[in-house]
């Protein structure tokens, strides 16, 4: 969903920066667009910062002056490079959003929105009165309409937007997590076949199916912190070893491969079941034969040692992480260690919104 403001942007007179507050950290970067290369980003300025993740719960902000009080501490201390716009591009958390795709004929473009709402308001348990929705044609054939729509609560809405007028931010637009990071996929290599994304947070795993927009998502318990807990369970380590483990060997060979294999794989094993199914939803639905051609891992999870090559032999679908960055070039900035570069996905993704996507 993307909530969108009235002003214009554009990149050299209206810099925007993106915003994205994961379960327990904040992520911001800021780009320009490097006119030397085609569709090519310089960043000028990023950060991440824990948080107390007391200050939010279930997704709302309920301590706004908590959280800009710590926010406002980010960025004086913990920034890297500049932030040099109060222009802000906002993600909320997919797990906590609607988000399905639907086919109608050509002549239902009359009245798409009601059509949509009458859609929302069958399918998900909420008051449609309780949410906002959004909707894009993101295709369109001689007879068809393919739409994606996203519908998200309003009081998670409204908690973000309180917390940027305390910080004294204009917010330009508000999109989910993973609609953020499908467009920094665009920008990678090989986004042209129907994709199954992976989007490891810190407690659940967002899965969607993207082919030529995103179509429907769905969320598996599971994320980063989770394969720490669990490695820490089974290997009897306190979370700061299970968390170098995980970073450093992972699933790959090692002399505790075994267990920690054995630590992750209830999690894996649910991830890999929702996978086949997303890719079965789809295979059933499409009309031209199109196959699911590839899982892209992205977030902060993405990054354990051996597990494109465990998702790749389980699924037998090529399996591999977002790498979008040789569009988007960290400068003269220190960039971040390359195991936490895929922790900035999403944020990267805010941050590259087309100024037509934020009148």
């Amino acid at each position: 969903m993307t909530k969108k403001s009235n002003n214009a942007y554009f990149y050299k007179d209206k810099p925007v920066f993106g915003l994205d507050i994961g379960h327990r950290s904040i992520k911001v970067l800021q780009v320009s667009r490097n006119d030397a290369k085609e569709a090519s980003y310089d960043i000028s300025g990023y950060g991440v910062t824990d948080y107390d993740p007391n200050l939010i719960q279930d997704g709302v902000v309920v301590d706004v002056e908590g959280m800009a009080s710590c926010m406002k501490d980010f960025f004086k201390n913990n920034m890297i490079g500049s932030i040099s716009t109060k222009r802000v591009t906002v993600a909320v958390p997919s797990s906590k959003s609607f988000s399905q795709s639907i086919t109608l004929p050509k002549a239902a473009k009359r009245n798409l929105r009601e059509i949509v709402l009458s859609e929302i308001d069958q399918s998900i348990p909420a008051r449609i009165e309780d949410l906002y929705v959004d909707y894009d044609i993101y295709k369109e054939s001689k007879d068809n309409l393919e739409l994606q729509i996203v519908a998200t609560p309003k009081v998670i809405v409204d908690s973000y937007l309180q917390l940027m007028k305390v910080l004294g931010l204009d917010t330009v637009a508000i999109e989910t997590t993973i609609n953020s990071g499908s467009r920094l996929f665009v920008h990678a290599t090989q986004s042209n076949v129907p994709t199954i994304l992976v989007d490891f947070g810190s407690l659940s795993s967002d899965i969607t199916i993207y082919d030529d927009g995103p179509i429907t998502t769905s969320t598996v318990p599971g994320g980063g912190d989770s394969f720490t807990q669990h490695i820490s369970t089974k290997l009897s380590v306190s979370p700061q070893e299970a968390q170098i483990i995980k970073t450093r060997y992972g699933l790959g060979v090692s002399k505790r491969q075994k267990e920690i294999n054995d630590a992750l794989t209830p999690l894996l094993n649910s991830l890999c079941k929702e996978i086949r199914r997303m890719v079965r939803y789809f295979e059933e639905r499409t009309t031209n034969n199109n196959k699911i051609g590839q899982v892209i891992t992205m977030g902060g999870g993405a990054n354990m040692p051996g597990l494109s090559d465990y998702l790749t032999d389980n699924l037998r679908i090529p399996a591999r992480m977002c790498e979008p960055w040789q569009r988007i070039s960290f400068g003269d900035l220190q960039p971040p260690a390359a195991t936490e570069r895929t922790m900035y996905i999403t944020v990267a993704g805010l941050a590259i919104i087309d100024p037509k996507e934020a009148f």
